[in-house]
C-alpha cells in the first residue's frame, strides 16, 4: 500500500524539519521519504493519495508524531454497557491518538499477567496500540502490591490503581521503591478520598451558594505534596495525572526544578470548564479532582504553555445514561470526551497555544516519559496524526458509547482528520 502526503505542515518540533511544508512517502507502512517544500503557509492546498487515488483535500493539513493518551477508560472486561475495547479503540482512531494507555479499573482489575495480554491481544488488528495500565494493587483493593514484575513483562506501560489512588503511604513508597528495579513509572491522581469523600464539586463560595458538599483544595495539594516527598525519598519515577488546582502546578515546578524524576498530565476538561458551570446542576460535568476556579484553569493553561505540564490525558471514563440522568449526589463521576479532546482544546485554547505546544503534550513528550519508540524519520515504520486547525468539528454521532460527552454536537474549530499507524490509514468519515 503507498500513501503519499502532499504538502502537509510538519509539525514536530523535534525536527529540523519542523513548521515546513513537507510531501511524506509511506510504503507498506514504512516511511521512505521526507521531501522539504517550504516555510508553511496558510494557504498551501495539501492532498492526501492512497495507492494513486485521492481520499482526502483541505488546507492547512497537519501531520504530527501519533497522538499518545496517557489514560483513557475502556470498561471491558466488567463494564462493557459502558464502553468496550472495541468502541473505545474506534474512538482513539477517530480522536487521532495512534497508543493508548488503558485504565486498569476494570471487573477483574487489570491486576495480573493474563489481564494484560488480554487487553493488548485486542488491538492486535487494529491501527491503534493499547498499552495496559497494571494495577499498583492486588485487585486495587490498596492493601498489598501486584504482581508488576510480571504484568511489565506481559507489557504493562506503567502502573496505577487509576480512578482508586493508592492512599496507603507505605504501600506507596514500597511500589516507588519496587518499579526501580526495571525503570518503571508509577501513575497516580491526585486524590485524598478521606478528604474528598461526600463532596460533590469544588469547594468555594459557588458551592456554598448551590447548597453544594465541597471537595477541599487540600484533597489534591496533600496528595501531591506527599507523593512528591515519597519521590524524593525513594528516588524513583512518578507521573501525577489529572492535577486541577494552581498549587499542584506550581509544587511540581518546584519539584522539576530540584531535579526530582517527576512529570504531570491535565485532563482536557480542567484546562476548559471551570465550577461555573456546575451551577446548572448537570452531572455530566461531575468529576473527581472537581472543576475548580477560572484562576487554577488559567495556572494549569500556563503550566502547559511553559512546560511544567507534560502531557494532557483525557481521562475518557464513560458512563451510561442511567450514570448520569439522576440526583447530582447519586450520579457518577466522569467526562468522556476522548473523540472531542482536540477540537475543544484547540476551539479555547488557541489564541493563548502555539499549535507545537499542544501537540507536543499529545505526542513527543509522552513517548519520552514513557519510553515509546515512535518517530518519524525515514526507514522507520508510520506513525502519524493528521489534523487542520482551521475547519470545524461538529460531531452529532461518536464512536464511543458513552453518554457524557459534554461536547457532542458543539461547532468547534480544529479537526482531527485521521492516523497512519500499525501499515493501516484511517480517515473521519471514510
Amino acid at each position: 500500500m503507498l500513501i503519499q502526503l502532499k504538502n502537509v505542515r510538519l509539525i514536530h518540533q523535534t525536527s529540523p524539519l519542523h513548521n515546513h511544508l513537507v510531501n511524506i512517502t509511506v510504503s507498506d507502512g514504512v516511511v521512505t521519504e521526507i521531501e522539504k517544500k517550504g516555510k508553511a503557509g496558510k494557504t498551501a492546498k495539501s492532498e492526501i493519495f492512497q495507492d494513486g487515488l485521492l481520499i482526502e483535500s483541505a488546507n492547512d493539513v497537519c501531520v504530527s508524531l501519533g497522538w499518545v493518551d496517557v489514560l483513557a477508560d475502556y470498561c471491558e472486561p466488567g463494564y462493557e454497557h459502558k464502553e468496550t475495547l472495541a468502541s473505545g479503540i474506534a474512538t482513539a482512531a477517530a480522536a487521532g491518538f495512534t497508543d493508548v494507555f488503558v485504565a486498569p479499573n476494570t471487573k477483574p482489575a487489570t491486576a495480573n499477567k493474563s489481564s494484560v495480554q488480554f487487553i493488548k491481544e485486542q488491538a492486535n488488528s487494529a491501527a491503534i496500540r493499547l498499552h495496559p495500565l497494571g494495577a499498583v494493587t492486588q485487585n486495587i483493593e490498596g492493601t498489598s502490591l501486584a504482581e508488576m514484575m510480571d504484568m511489565r513483562s506481559a507489557g504493562a506501560i506503567a502502573f496505577s490503581d487509576g480512578w482508586k489512588p493508592v492512599q496507603n503511604a507505605g504501600l506507596l513508597a514500597k511500589a516507588l521503591e519496587y518499579v526501580k528495579a526495571f525503570k518503571g513509572c508509577i501513575i497516580q491522581i491526585p486524590v485524598d478520598q478521606s478528604l474528598s469523600s461526600g463532596g460533590l464539586m469544588n469547594e468555594s463560595d459557588v458551592s456554598t451558594s448551590m447548597g453544594m458538599p465541597g471537595i477541599p483544595y487540600l484533597a489534591e495539594t496533600l496528595i501531591v505534596h506527599r507523593d512528591l516527598e515519597l519521590l524524593k525519598y525513594t528516588d524513583s519515577k512518578l507521573h501525577i495525572t489529572g492535577i486541577s488546582t494552581a498549587e499542584s502546578v506550581d509544587m511540581v515546578r518546584k519539584a522539576k526544578a530540584n531535579g526530582l524524576n517527576v512529570t504531570c498530565s491535565v485532563s482536557p476538561y480542567h484546562l476548559i470548564f471551570t465550577e461555573e458551570i456546575l451551577r446548572k446542576y448537570d452531572a455530566t460535568y461531575k468529576v473527581n479532582p472537581p472543576l475548580r476556579s477560572e484562576t487554577d484553569r488559567v495556572a494549569l493553561a500556563e503550566g502547559v504553555k511553559d512546560g511544567t505540564i507534560d502531557c494532557i490525558a483525557s481521562h475518557h471514563r464513560p458512563q451510561d445514561w442511567d450514570a448520569k440522568v439522576k440526583e447530582f449526589e447519586y450520579a457518577l463521576e466522569g467526562i468522556a470526551m476522548q473523540e472531542s479532546m482536540f477540537p475543544a482544546l484547540w476551539h479555547h485554547l488557541h489564541q493563548n497555544l502555539p499549535v507545537e505546544t499542544l501537540v507536543a503534550t499529545l505526542s513527543t513528550n509522552p513517548n519520552r516519559i514513557f519510553n515509546i519508540e515512535n518517530q518519524i524519520s525515514v526507514g522507520n515504520e508510520a506513525c502519524l496524526t493528521l489534523f487542520t486547525t482551521s475547519e470545524t468539528t461538529n460531531k452529532q454521532s461518536i464512536k464511543s458509547k458513552a453518554f457524557n460527552n459534554p461536547c457532542k454536537g458543539m461547532e468547534l474549530k480544529g479537526k482531527v482528520l485521521g492516523i497512519i499507524n500499525k501499515h493501516k490509514i484511517v480517515l473521519n468519515g471514510r
